[in-house]
C-alpha cells in the first residue's frame, strides 16, 4: 500500500471527476455572486476579500466527515479593471480602486476540492444592458476573448497540438482587430498542482517561440484555458502596484530571518501549493518584511500585477476544462450574453465560423441524442455549462 501515495490520481477516477465538479460549481457560483458586487461606486478591495471568504467557507461545507482533506482557494479573488490585465487584489495598506460605471471589469478566481482545482474568468462592463450597449473597441475586445476561448474550447481534444490553440486564438483575436496579450500561458492541472508542466502559449514572441514546447493533448488530462485580449499592443508591464499574490514554489533554502522562516512556515501549513493573497495573514507588515527573502531565493513566486498601455482594454475569459474520453467537458464558466454586444466586426473566416458553430462535445451531444430520442424528450444543449 505504501507505493499507492505516488499514484497520480487523475480524472480516470470518478471520485476524481466529482471533486473537480464540486469544486467548479462552487467557483461558478461565488463568481456570479462577486460580479453582481461589481457596481459603480464599489471597492475592489471589499470585492477581493467578499469572494476570497466565500472561497473559504463554501468549500469547508464539503467533505466535512473527511478531517485531513485539504480545501479552500485555489486562486485568490482578483478584480482588474480596464487596462489592468491581471492579478489586481489590494491588501488594506495599498491603494484600493473605485468601480465607475463603463468600466471594463475582469474577475479571476478559483477553489480546490483535495487538490483538484476549478479556475474561472469572467469580463463584464459595469452599466451595460440590452438598453444600453457596449459598443467600439470594449466590444470587439470582449467578443474577441470570448470567441477565442470558445474556439479553444472546441480543439482541446486528445491528439491536438497546443500550437493549434495558439493559432487559433491569435486569428479570432485578429479578427476583431485587437491582440491576444503575448507570452500568457494555459496550465495543465494537476492535484495541488495549478501550474501543470503541458501548456498553451498566446501570442509568443520570437524568443518564446523559439523556447516554447509544443505538447499534445491527451484523455483523462485537464486544463485551465485562459484567454487574455487587448484593445493594444498585448505587451503587458509592471507599473507601481505591488504584488499581493504568491506561491510556493518547490526550490529549498535556509532563510536567515527570524519573521522569514515563520512567514514561509505558515505559507506550507495553510497554503501548501497554492497562491495566497497577503491579506490572508494575521499581521500584513510581517508578513510583507517575511515574503521578500522568500522571493529573493525563489522559495515563492510572485504573481505581478501588469498592465497594458493607458487608454487600452484588455479582456479575459477563463476556464476548467476536462478532457473525458467522450470529449472536452466544460466545468467552470458563465453563460456569456453576446446581445450586450456590438462591434463593426466580426469573424469572417470561413474555417473559424464551422469551428465555432460545432459542438463544443460532440459524442456527449450524440449519446445525449440518442438518449433523448429514446425518451421523446428534447436534447440538452451540451455548451451551456453552467
Amino acid at each position: 500500500m505504501a507505493e499507492e501515495k505516488d499514484v497520480e490520481k487523475t480524472i480516470a477516477e470518478d471520485l476524481v471527476v466529482t471533486k473537480y465538479k464540486m469544486a467548479g460549481e462552487i467557483v461558478n457560483r461565488i463568481l456570479k455572486q462577486v460580479i453582481d458586487k461589481c457596481v459603480a461606486g464599489a471597492s475592489v478591495r471589499e470585492i477581493c476579500e467578499f469572494g476570497d471568504n466565500l472561497l473559504v467557507e463554501e468549500t469547508s461545507k464539503v467533505f466535512k466527515k473527511e478531517k485531513e482533506l485539504k480545501k479552500g482557494i485555489a486562486f485568490p479573488t482578483c478584480v482588474s479593471v480596464n487596462n489592468c490585465i491581471c492579478h489586481f487584489s489590494p491588501v488594506p495598506s495599498e491603494s484600493d480602486y473605485t468601480l465607475k460605471d463603463e468600466d471594463v471589469v475582469k474577475v479571476d478566481l478559483g477553489a480546490h476540492v483535495d487538490g483538484f482545482i476549478a479556475v474561472v474568468a469572467h469580463t463584464i462592463v459595469i452599466g451595460s444592458s440590452s438598453e444600453n450597449k457596449v459598443t467600439g473597441r470594449k466590444a470587439d475586445v470582449i467578443l474577441a476573448a470570448h470567441y477565442a476561448s470558445q474556439a479553444a474550447l472546441r480543439l482541446l481534444k486528445p491528439g491536438n497540438e497546443t500550437y493549434t490553440v495558439t493559432d487559433t486564438v491569435q486569428k479570432v483575436a485578429e479578427s476583431f482587430k485587437c491582440k491576444p496579450v503575448e507570452g500568457m500561458l494555459s496550465h495543465q492541472l494537476k492535484q495541488f498542482k495549478i501550474d501543470g508542466e503541458k501548456t498553451i502559449i498566446q501570442n509568443p514572441n520570437e524568443a518564446q517561440k523559439k523556447e516554447h514546447e509544443k505538447f499534445e493533448f491527451d484523455t483523462h488530462e485537464v486544463y485551465a484555458m485562459d484567454v487574455l485580449v487587448s484593445t493594444g499592443e498585448g505587451v503587458g508591464k509592471e507599473m507601481d502596484t505591488r504584488v499581493t499574490i504568491y506561491k510556493k514554489t518547490d526550490e529549498t533554502y535556509q532563510l536567515k530571518l527570524k519573521a522569514s522562516r515563520m512567514f514561509y512556515s505558515e505559507v506550507r501549513t495553510k497554503h501548501g501549493s497554492m497562491p495566497f493573497n497577503l491579506r490572508s495573514f494575521e499581521e500584513e507588515t510581517k508578513a510583507k518584511m517575511g515574503v521578500v527573502e522568500c522571493v529573493n531565493h525563489k522559495l515563492i513566486e510572485p504573481f505581478q500585477v501588469l498592465y497594458e498601455k493607458q487608454g487600452e482594454y484588455i479582456a479575459h475569459f477563463k476556464f476548467t476544462v476536462l478532457l473525458m474520453p467522450n470529449g472536452p467537458h466544460r466545468i467552470t464558466g458563465l453563460p456569456f450574453e453576446p446581445e450586450l454586444y456590438q462591434s463593426q466586426n466580426a469573424i469572417r473566416d470561413p474555417v473559424l465560423k464551422s469551428l465555432l458553430n460545432s459542438s463544443a462535445n460532440p459524442k456527449a451531444a450524440k449519446k445525449k441524442k440518442k438518449k433523448a430520442e429514446l425518451a421523446a424528450e428534447p436534447a440538452v444543449e451540451v455548451e451551456a455549462a453552467a
